[in-house]
Formats: structure tokens, sequence, C-alpha cells
């Protein structure tokens, strides 16, 4: 009469020996990652960063935020600051910021007239979504705005 062999204790040894290779493996692994911030300043840029997080609230919380607008019949930029702000001295900058090709951006000093509207012309700027972030300082505070546009789009 022939005799069968059990199985049973070859697949629990399997089983076993795959799931402690596995584990090993596994803490190998996890030892091996690099666990660095990421950035060796991130500490600073966290700062600064709040820093930036005060500014849009402090603008959010300004009567008259200003505003962002592009006119495409006429082709440009229309920048508005706060009108509490107009009379006082204003200094900053606008960034155009193009997403999708960081070649085309570009900073230009924000210099408002007395209404305090600065505008610029935008028939040289590639058709398609740029973001306009508007930093300014006025009586020792600072601000911040952003808005996106989207140039060469059909007047409405």
């Amino acid at each position: 009469m022939a005799t069968t062999r059990n199985l049973w204790p070859l697949g629990i040894i399997l089983t076993l020996a795959v799931f402690i290779t596995g584990t090993v493996g596994l803490v190998v692994m996890a030892c091996s990652q690099r666990v660095d911030l990421v950035s060796p300043d991130y500490y600073e840029r966290e700062l600064k960063y709040q820093g930036q997080i005060d500014r849009v609230e402090r603008t959010h919380r300004a009567a008259n935020q200003g505003s962002v607008a592009y006119d495409a019949a006429g082709k440009r930029i229309t920048v508005s600051l706060p009108a509490d702000q107009v009379s006082l001295a204003v200094w900053g900058s606008i960034e155009l910021y193009r997403p999708s090709a960081a070649v085309m951006d570009h900073a230009v000093s924000l210099k408002p007239d007395a209404k305090g509207i600065q505008r610029l012309d935008a028939s040289g700027l590639a058709p398609g979504l740029w973001r306009v972030r508007v930093s300014w300082t006025s009586e020792k505070q600072n601000y911040y705005l952003e808005q996106a546009v989207v140039v060469g789009s059909k007047p409405s």
C-alpha cells in the first residue's frame, strides 16, 4: 500500500519563511530611507511663509482689498490698490507668473497713479493663464494680492 505524504508542515514552514523574509526586507528598506527635512532651512522657510500668511490675511481684512483685472479689448492688466492706501506712500512690485513656463515670468515695480491704479501692457504676453502677484508696503505694513487672469480671451 502506498503512503501519502502530508504537505501541511512544508506549507506552514514556507509561509513563515516568506513572511519573515518580507518583514526583514521591509525593515531594511525602511532603515535605508533618508529622513531629512524637505530643505535644510525648513524652519526659516516656515517663518517666512508665516509672514506670507499674515500679509494675505491683512489684505483680506482691509475694507477694499484691491483687484486685478484683464481688459481684453485694450490688451492690458489693471491693478487697483485699496482706496484707503492711495493717499499714503506705497511701494512694491507686481509679478507676472506663468505656471506653464517659468522663463516667461517677470516683475514690474509698483507705481500706482493718484487713484491707486496701475495699468500694464499685456500685448506682449503669451495667451493663456497668468497669475498676477502684487506685493506692496504701506505704513510699514506688508500686503499681498494674487489673482489669476487669462490673457488673450475674447472681449465679452
